[in-house]
């Protein structure tokens, strides 16, 4: 077991710095672009592969670094560019992710590459998990996956939301229920190809940031996929149904409790990364217009009122990072989050980075409300990481029924 450390080593410093280049020379300068347009940066994207970040490689090397710290290092200096870009770098990440827990290695070697694509085509993926009627309560899934045994095919229908490059994915990772009367112990998760009949891509979000992400909904009508796309094979499936009816049947028939939130738990530090990225990037905008704006003679960080604002913001990023990098480290290392460490991390980053942001467009006054300066973009991004990848609400939830010795459902 790798020692908790903040000391970075040679390596991860060398990783960071070349990021943090990365994001000064190639995000920040289409930022303001792309928010505007409102589109998917596929030149970004394709940048980011020529030079190995956009590739399964560069995540895997991270998010089997021992120390914990290569995932939130990354996230960090990638969402200090720009979050919505920084979204559509990492974005496939979660769908490939999905494949890698749950799939077989003839599954993960066939299509997480196919993911990525290739530095001439770039690829997107797609997890799709979230429905209009199912956010948070996981277990209330209606998207339905029945099997087809004659055909030795698995049909999906269903709507799912909030997907991150939904529709326009060449793969997608659905999550669907085999048996609803099991709730979340009855889902599964299914590979379906590129160019599959039956999906189509719904609604495009218009969002309030992250606007160069892809948002939309995914429909699937019919859509049949082979057997051998159930993630993790029919046998595995099989075993697992047959012992969540046996827990079922012991507790009388109860519902059985929900074992998505403790899964996601261990993937939450990684958001609250990004929610630090983007404060640091608010605060460093802040702390630069502080010292060179002059009012009354002087620079501005001289008014006591300012400098006090600059030094809670530099508190609270500060101890958030630390928040972020101890519930990385025990994920890594199988440490259990006996006080919901993963949700405190997400959790306080999350509510840093729209207090940070709120703070920096206060500092700059006037022209902090303006698209001139970045931070109002920021302001507008930080939003999202209080809702997506389980809701403020839902952390403290989370954090607190574990302090009260309860089940996480």
């Amino acid at each position: 077991m790798a020692e908790f450390t903040m000391e970075l080593n040679d390596e991860q410093r060398e990783v960071r710095d070349w990021l943090h280049g990365f994001a000064a020379d190639v995000i920040r300068p289409a930022a303001a672009e792309w928010d505007e347009r409102e589109e998917t940066p596929w030149p970004v994207i394709q940048e980011a592969a020529k030079v190995g970040i956009y590739s399964l490689d560069f995540y895997a090397q991270q998010y089997f670094d021992p120390t914990g710290l290569g995932i939130p290092m990354a996230m960090e200096e990638l969402f200090w560019g720009d979050a919505g870009i920084a979204l559509s770098i990492v974005g496939t990440g979660l769908a490939a992710v999905g494949v890698l827990a749950n799939g077989t290695e003839e599954q993960i070697g066939t299509w997480i590459p196919q993911m990525y694509g290739d530095q001439t085509d770039v690829k997107v993926a797609a997890f799709c998990s979230s429905e209009p009627d199912a956010g948070s309560d996981v277990a209330s899934m209606r998207t339905r996956a029945v099997y087809d045994e004659a055909a030795d095919e698995w049909v999906i229908n269903g709507t799912k939301t909030w997907a991150t490059n939904g529709g326009i994915a060449g793969v997608h990772v659905v999550v669907a229920s085999v048996d609803p009367e099991l709730g979340s112990k009855g889902h599964a998760s299914f590979i379906v190809p590129p160019g599959t009949a039956g999906l189509a891509q719904g609604q495009k979000f218009k969002k309030h940031g992250i606007r160069a992400s892809h948002t939309a909904e995914v429909i699937l009508d019919h859509v049949r996929v082979p057997g051998s796309c159930l993630l993790g094979g029919k046998e595995k499936l099989d075993e697992r149904l047959a012992r969540a009816r046996e827990k079922a049947k012991a507790a009388g028939g109860e519902r059985v409790k929900n074992a998505a939130m403790a899964t996601f738990e261990a993937s939450r530090p990684a958001v609250g990364a990004m929610a630090v990225g983007t404060a640091r990037a608010a605060y460093e905008v802040a702390l630069d217009y502080a010292r060179t704006r002059e009012q009354f003679g002087r620079p501005i960080i001289d008014n006591q009122g300012v400098a006090f604002q600059l030094a809670d913001m530099r508190t609270q990023i500060d101890a958030a990072r630390l928040l972020v990098w101890r519930a990385s480290w025990m994920a890594v290392n199988g440490r259990p989050f006996t006080a919901a460490e993963g949700s405190m991390s997400k959790l306080f980053a999350s509510e840093t980075a729209k207090k940070v942001t709120a703070q920096a467009i206060q500092i700059l006054g006037g022209n902090g409300y303006t698209r001139e300066y970045p931070v109002e973009r920021m302001h507008r991004d930080s939003a999202i990481y209080t809702i997506f990848e389980g809701t403020s609400e839902i952390q403290r939830l989370v954090i607190a029924r574990t302090l009260a010795g309860m089940t996480i459902r």
